[in-house]
């Protein structure tokens, strides 16, 4: 029942991330760079504040009482995932919602599944979740077997994206992807994956702050939220910086009071999108609590998101135009996709 719950709270985690960029969606003639900050306040500073102060007692003398090294690695973490983040929203702007995340998280997937057992076999001692225990057990061989059949997923939805280059016009590519370019966003997606799972390094150098969450009388459900605080402070930092400065040479300061722009419709839909991101780590943290295994968790979360987002890609009619090879080339992506889900969930059950 446990794993069960877990899943399901993936589940809901994964639809959070798949589609909090469709408010964005709805805001009209302001610049990326003031959308997406304008989102991040709400995904890297209200809303995670909010969730602690309902969820976990005294969140704030939590941090304060936490030790400098444990502070300063989940917030350095933040930054680095800040960085990917930024570019993720790129990937999303050059490649499209279903391939952009397909790519971007398939790099994430592989290194936030399998870096943090491997930091634990070459640095921690006593805890027994490491890559060693993981080939050494049916369930562990079970969610690495997962993740293999994950990757070769997401390299089929990757291929699907070159044939889709190679067979629709610009015209054609740029009615559902207006900022459609394969060179660019391949590579801004890459920066993004690798850097993008320092957030579940963030989440392991934090743990301390969760222990100390559930003896103040937290629900283990919700320990993962006094982390989350400090973690996207980082990404706060980077984003706030990166989008600031754009604002300055883009000369796009003016979109925050441009009366001739929808503004409370703008204002709502970038704040809705920030939101519903946020609502991603609440739930992931659910049900990482739920499984306990952190390759588990994290590669679920990854495949649910690359799910949600490819099937919105679907309904936005980013596929329009291609031949069935493709079409079906990245039907076969996602649903691989979901046969990884059910082995890293059956591997987890058997733990």
């Amino acid at each position: 029942m446990q794993a069960i719950l877990g899943v399901i709270f993936h589940f809901i985690g994964g639809f959070a991330s798949g589609s909090f960029y469709i408010p964005f969606k709805k805001v009209k003639n302001w610049a990326w760079e003031s959308y997406w900050i304008v989102g991040g306040l709400f995904s890297w500073l209200i809303v995670p504040f909010l969730a602690a102060l309902i969820t976990v007692p005294d969140f704030m003398g939590i941090i304060r009482d936490t030790d400098s090294t444990t502070l300063f690695w989940t917030y350095f973490m933040g930054v680095l995932w800040g960085i990917g983040g930024l570019t993720f929203g790129l990937a999303m702007r050059y490649l499209g919602m279903s391939l952009g995340m397909s790519v971007a998280l398939g790099y994430t997937s592989a290194f936030g599944s399998l870096i943090p057992p491997i930091y634990r076999d070459l640095f921690v001692s006593d805890n027994p979740h490491t890559f060693s225990a993981m080939l050494h057990s049916t369930s562990g061989q079970m969610v690495l077997t997962g993740v293999v059949v994950c990757l070769i997923g997401i390299a089929i939805c990757g291929a699907a994206g070159v044939l889709k280059e190679r067979e629709l016009s610009d015209d054609q590519k740029k009615e559902s992807i207006k900022e459609f370019n394969l060179k660019k966003g391949l590579i801004v997606a890459t920066i993004s994956g690798i850097l993008s799972a320092c957030f579940n390094f963030g989440i392991e150098a934090g743990k301390p702050m969760a222990a100390v969450a559930i003896e103040h009388g937290a629900n283990p459900l919700f320990q993962n939220n006094v982390i989350f605080v400090v973690l996207l402070w980082g990404g706060l930092t980077t984003n706030l910086f990166w989008c600031l400065l754009l604002n300055a040479r883009n000369k796009t300061f003016g979109d925050y009071t441009n009366k001739k722009t929808p503004l409370a419709n703008n204002f709502l839909f970038a704040a809705l999108a920030g939101t519903t991101w946020f609502f991603q780590f609440f739930f992931y943290g659910m049900g990482e609590s739920k499984l306990g295994n952190g390759a588990s968790s994290w590669i679920l979360h990854m495949a649910f998101i690359i799910l949600i987002s490819s099937l919105w890609g679907i309904t936005l009619h980013e596929w329009r135009g291609v031949s069935k090879k493709t079409f079906s080339t990245i039907l076969a992506g996602v649903i691989t996709i979901m046969i990884s889900v059910l082995l890293v969930g059956y591997g987890n059950s058997l733990n």
